[in-house]
């Protein structure tokens, strides 16, 4: 047996839709993998009654059908499904990397973030590298076509995951087919900075990085009280504040010793809208780790 522990991540990060995504220390998800004759997958953990356990219908099975590795997979999951946290990414990273080890296969990283972004289509319908780039190799990533560029960085986090639902497919589907010159110009500004900021690990240059006014508004819109909650998270020390990938969770870069303070200021924003939800106070985390 060979077990795998893949982080959850956040993707976008604001200004870099499709292409950045970072690592999270936590939560994560915890795929067991043992050879067998055929794929068959067993889904246990949180929010595990709605992810099929079909391989067919599962990010792990596209991804054993791509390594041309079946096996016996066990997924507990601790990132919750329809999260904005990479809940799909997190499996498919984690089976991606187990059976690579299982097979003894010793794959390039940066192929096995392409097997396991097409795990992603199946929930997505597109085969997005943002999320499992940063599960499988950690820190902050940039992806793209032509390739994929990872660097390690510092930074302190809080993911406020709000008790509501937004799928994927419905995320992607209010995102502007269009730009204007202005938007693309701030878009491509705002990227730089954030990459500058992740690479001098500065929280300020980050949080300012974040800015985006063409696809976070239109994503905002599906989360109740999150403009509260960006106020609130502001107040209370973010330098940055955004949507977590699809959403529904919340994404605020803060200062060293601020986490506490940034997430209970999350917390009552969502309550005074009468929705539940959860922070997790994090940093930056690992890639994909392995345990045989």
């Amino acid at each position: 047996m060979v077990t795998v522990r893949a982080p959850a991540t956040s993707a976008n990060l604001g200004s870099g839709f499709d292409v950045f995504g970072l690592a999270l220390a936590r939560p994560a998800d915890v795929v067991h993998v043992e050879k067998a004759d055929e794929t068959t997958i067993t889904v246990e953990g949180i929010g595990s009654q709605y992810v099929p356990e079909d391989p067919r219908k599962n990010t792990v099975g596209a991804v054993a059908e791509a390594l041309d590795a079946p096996a016996s997979i066990t997924i507990d999951k601790g990132v919750r499904p329809s999260s904005g946290l990479g809940s799909s990414a997190a499996s498919a990273a984690g089976a991606a990397v187990a059976l690579d080890a299982l097979y003894g296969r010793e794959t390039d990283p940066e192929e096995l973030v392409r097997i396991a972004a097409k795990g992603e289509a199946v929930v997505s319908g597109e085969a997005h590298a943002d999320n499992v780039a940063p599960a499988i190799l950690g820190g902050f990533t940039i992806a793209t076509p032509e390739g994929i560029t990872s660097m390690e960085t510092s930074l302190s986090l809080v993911a406020c995951l709000p008790d509501i639902v937004v799928s994927t497919r419905d995320a992607r589907a209010v995102v502007p087919s269009e730009l204007s010159l202005d938007d693309l110009v701030g878009t491509v500004g705002a990227a730089a900075t954030l990459t500058a900021g992740v690479a001098r690990n500065d929280p300020e240059l980050v949080g300012r990085g974040m800015a985006d006014g063409v696809v976070t508004p239109t994503r905002a819109a599906l989360i109740d009280g999150y403009d509260a909650v960006h106020a609130a998270a502001t107040a209370a020390g973010a330098t940055g504040v955004t949507v977590s990938g699809a959403g529904p969770a919340v994404l605020a870069v803060c200062q060293d010793g601020t986490t506490e303070a940034v997430a209970s200021a999350m917390i009552d924003a969502f309550a005074e809208q009468g929705v539940d939800s959860h922070a997790y106070q994090t940093i930056v985390g690992q890639g994909a780790e392995v345990f045989v």
